[in-house]
């Protein structure tokens, strides 16, 4: 009997130790935090088609449009619409501001890598969309002859098919890039080089030559320079303006950065100026002002340009040639009497550079092309006669007052 009892006794402890080991194991586990998902186990189903969404744009839209009209109270069209325009406003606002795309995610409750693949895809479609629209580059004579009336008219330079300079788009590269794109101001840069119209227009934009380069070396190694270094422009003929009798070429007005040439003309230098060459530097100054506000509008509407884009370079060539087609489309609903140029093209300095070459240089343009390079001298002579006809039959009024305030 007592061994009986002693058997239950010591049954009792173990199941009590058992218990209470196993109460001990429960607490413990219960006291560890919990394990944190990044996403809750019912979002996951997303991917497995199994959302809303999935059923609106897989089901409902092509098999029964007027449920996905109901569903929605709009049609799927009006859906999408509204989809682009969201994508739209997000990518419009980065290129307005320059945020990085963590501050605009506060304000669009959109997550940062998110709107990156907005703005990558959004911007390549601003760009197959207005690229064919907006950029022209004159391809005859008459549509040269154009583009130097305008500047006749609104700027007194005849003759003048255009103002170029080049400006720095800064950038922050990849760390194994090193000192690749270092330019003369210690920055990181690519450059933007551009022929302007006398409204403002980008006629022709190089885009992507590394920053260290010198303007005059990125317009001699892009498709423009090349055609004005050998003279391959179906420019008008040269001809005599009123009341000047001298035959005056179609001229590119340039900054002190580029080589004179016959059909580049660049300021005297400036020591020992005749008040006949301060005019003459006024003058082209003047008209040369022009791709500066171009530039001044561009950067400071969008004004992600005036930061240093924490992106690689060929993400940045991207923004800059999305913002220079922007800019083009409004002025060109600003300006309801503006001209529109047929048969257009890009030149830009990135993969397809080659291929855009080439497409100037099979262009048949049915005129009878200048040849040979002329000699330094004439260039010179071309700059002097300028210079007599501002100072003769092309006077205005204003030119001496702008020399005695100090404008040259």
């Amino acid at each position: 009997m007592d061994a009986l009892v002693a058997e239950v006794v010591r049954r009792r402890k173990n199941a009590i130790s058992v218990f209470l080991l196993i109460e001990g194991l429960r607490r413990r586990n219960n006291s560890k935090k919990p394990v944190r998902l990044w996403s809750r186990s019912w979002l996951l189903r997303r991917d497995k088609h199994q959302s809303v969404l999935n059923m609106l744009f897989e089901e409902l839209g092509p098999e029964n449009p007027a449920c996905f009209t109901n569903f929605t109270r709009m049609q799927e069209d009006y859906w999408n619409e509204l989809l682009i325009l969201d994508r739209l406003s997000v990518t419009l606002r980065y290129l307005a501001t320059g945020n990085t795309f963590k501050d605009l995610s506060y304000s669009t409750r959109i997550a940062p890598n998110t709107i990156s693949s907005i703005v990558r895809s959004t911007l390549a479609a601003i760009i197959q969309i207005l690229e064919p629209r907006v950029i022209t580059f004159p391809s005859t004579a008459e549509e040269w002859a154009l583009v130097g009336h305008k500047f006749e008219t609104l700027w007194n330079f005849p003759h003048c098919i255009g103002s170029l300079d080049g400006k720095h788009i800064n950038f922050r590269p990849a760390r194994k890039e090193g000192s690749k794109f270092r330019n003369y101001k210690g920055k990181d840069s690519i450059v933007l080089l551009a022929l302007v119209d006398a409204e403002y227009r980008f006629l022709f934009v190089d885009i992507g030559m590394n920053g260290r380069m010198h303007d005059s070396d990125v317009f001699r190694e892009s498709p423009l320079g090349n055609k004005i270094y050998s003279n391959a422009l179906p420019l008008p003929s040269p001809c005599e303006v009123p009341g000047f009798n001298y035959k005056l070429p179609y001229v590119i007005v340039g900054d002190d950065a580029f080589a004179l040439k016959p059909n580049l003309l660049k300021p005297y230098p400036s020591r020992g100026l005749t008040l006949d060459k301060r005019i003459f530097n006024y003058r082209l100054s003047r008209a040369r002002r022009t791709v500066e506000n171009a530039f001044g509008i561009l950067a400071n509407r969008w004004r992600v340009l005036l930061s240093t884009i924490p992106l690689d370079v060929g993400m940045v060539e991207t923004i800059t040639y999305a913002c220079v087609l922007l800019h083009n489309y409004l002025i060109t609903k600003k300006n309801s009497h503006q001209w529109y140029v047929p048969n257009n093209y890009r030149i830009s300095n990135n993969s397809n550079a080659n291929s855009h070459e080439e497409q100037l240089s099979e262009h048949q343009y049915g005129l009878e092309q200048q040849t040979g390079n002329r000699s330094s001298n004439n260039a010179l002579e071309i700059r002097d006669k300028f210079c007599e006809y501002f100072n003769t039959a092309g006077v205005v009024p204003f030119q001496y007052g702008a020399i005695e305030m100090g404008n040259q």
